[in-house]
C-alpha cells in the first residue's frame, strides 16, 4: 500500500491526535462536552444517510425521556449505543471487536428504524449493489454475494482487531480510513452500513488507548470528497483518497473542537459576570454542568447535582433570571430550560467561527465562581 501522496496529512493528524491526548493528560474530559460531542456525531452520521434531526431536538426528546419522531428515536438510539461501548473498548482494547460486537451495533442503530424490513443485526441474505438508482448494470460497486458476506466481514473484524501485520506497519489513523474502507465495500446488512461503519472510527481509537474523536460533522460537511474516496478504495484500490480524507478529518475536527472549547471558557466567564453566583450554590455547581447539559428539565438538574428539586428549581430560576437558561414548553409541570448560547456554539456549521455574546463593560463581577476546568 502505497501512501507516499499523503505523508504530510498523515503526519498532520498524529500531530492532532497528540494534541488531544496532551490535554487529557491534565482532565478527564478534554472537551469538556464529550456528551454532546457523541449526540453531535449521531446527527450527522444519521445526516449522511438522509435521517434527519437536530441536536436541540434530540437533546429534549431525551432529557423529557419521550419518544419523539422515528428519525429522532434513531438518532437517540445511536447516540446512546455510543454511551454504553466506547467504555468497553477503552476497557477491552482491540478484543472489543467481534462478529457480536458488529451485530449488537447494527440491531440497536437499526432498531427504531420503521422503514427497515430485515431483522436488525442479522447479516443480508440478498444480493445488494451501490449506485446506479435501482439498476445493478450501472452500480459503481458491487458488494460480495450473500455466501460471502461472513467470510468477508470475518476478515475485516480481524483487521479491526489489530492481530496480523498492520499492527507493526501501519498508525491508527491508516488502519481506521482502511477498516472503514473494507466494511463499506462488504455492506454486511442490507442499510444502515454507513452508520455502522463510522461508530467504528471512533471505537477504534478508544481501542488504542487514544481519547474518541467525532468525524461524522467533518464527514457530513464534505459528502462529495468522502464517498468519491470511498469509491476509489472499493473499485481501483487506491488508498491514498481515503486515507487522507480521514487524515484531514481528524486535524480539523481537532481544531473545531479547540475553538469550541475556547468559546465555551469565555462564555462561562461572560456567565458569572452577569449577576454574583454564590461559591458552592447549586446555581455555581450548575454551571459547569450545562455545557453539556445545555437542554434539561429540574428535575434532571438536581439528579446531576445530587441536590433536591426545590433546590434546582431555585438554581434553575437564577439561571434564568441571568439570561443563561430559557424555558421553551410553556408548561406548568415538566417545563424543559435551553442554555441557548451553548447550542448557538455547538450547533454551528463545521468550520463556521462560534458567535459570543457581546461583552458588557459595566456587568456585575462574579464572586468566586466554580473552575470551567481549563486550567486545572
Amino acid at each position: 500500500m502505497s501512501l507516499d501522496g499523503t505523508l504530510d496529512r498523515l503526519v498532520a493528524a498524529s500531530a492532532a491526535l497528540g494534541k488531544v491526548q496532551a490535554i487529557a493528560r491534565e482532565m478527564a474530559d478534554p472537551y469538556l462536552i464529550s456528551r454532546i460531542l457523541k449526540r453531535q456525531e449521531a446527527v450527522s452520521s444519521s445526516s449522511i444517510e438522509g435521517t434527519n434531526s437536530t441536536l436541540d431536538e434530540l437533546l429534549a426528546v431525551e432529557d423529557a425521556d419521550e419518544d419523539g419522531r422515528s428519525e429522532v428515536r434513531q438518532v437517540r438510539d445511536y447516540a446512546q449505543l455510543l454511551d454504553r461501548v466506547l467504555p468497553d473498548a477503552m476497557e477491552r482494547g482491540y478484543g472489543v471487536f467481534d462478529l457480536d460486537l458488529v451485530r449488537r451495533l447494527h440491531a440497536e442503530v437499526m432498531r427504531s428504524d420503521t422503514d427497515y424490513k430485515d431483522v436488525p443485526g442479522e447479516l443480508r441474505d440478498s444480493v445488494v449493489w451501490i449506485g446506479g438508482k435501482g439498476h445493478i448494470a450501472y452500480s459503481t460497486w458491487n458488494p460480495p454475494p450473500p455466501a460471502q458476506v461472513l467470510p468477508c466481514l470475518l476478515e475485516t473484524i480481524d483487521y479491526l482487531r489489530n492481530e496480523g501485520m498492520q499492527s507493526m506497519t501501519q498508525n491508527l489513523v491508516v488502519r481506521m480510513a482502511v477498516a472503514h474502507a473494507h466494511f463499506e465495500a462488504v455492506h454486511p446488512f442490507r442499510d444502515g452500513n454507513g452508520r455502522v461503519g463510522r461508530l467504528l472510527l471512533p471505537l477504534m481509537m478508544a481501542a488504542e488507548g487514544q481519547v474518541p474523536l467525532y468525524l461524522s460533522p467533518y464527514i457530513d460537511a464534505h459528502k462529495d470528497d468522502y464517498y468519491a474516496a470511498l469509491k476509489g478504495a472499493q473499485q481501483r484500490l487506491e488508498w491514498e483518497a481515503i486515507v487522507g480524507f480521514v487524515s484531514d478529518a481528524v486535524v480539523a475536527t481537532v481544531d473545531e473542537l479547540l475553538v469550541t472549547r475556547a468559546a465555551l471558557a469565555t462564555l462561562r466567564e461572560d456567565w458569572t459576570g452577569r449577576r454574583r453566583f454564590r461559591k458552592g450554590a447549586a446555581s455555581t455547581r450548575a454551571l459547569d454542568l450545562i455545557t453539556d447539559h445545555p437542554v434539561l428539565t429540574v428535575k434532571r438538574l438536581a439528579g446531576l447535582l445530587d441536590v433536591t428539586v426545590a433546590q434546582a428549581n431555585q438554581a434553575v430560576e437564577q439561571l434564568v433570571e441571568a439570561g443563561i437558561l430559557s424555558e421553551r414548553t410553556g408548561y406548568a409541570r415538566n417545563r424543559i430550560f435551553a442554555a441557548a448560547e451553548v447550542l448557538t456554539i455547538v450547533n454551528r456549521p463545521f468550520g463556521h467561527p462560534p458567535a459570543l455574546p457581546a461583552q458588557d463593560d459595566e456587568a456585575e463581577p462574579a464572586e468566586e465562581a466554580g473552575s470551567f476546568g481549563f486550567t486545572r
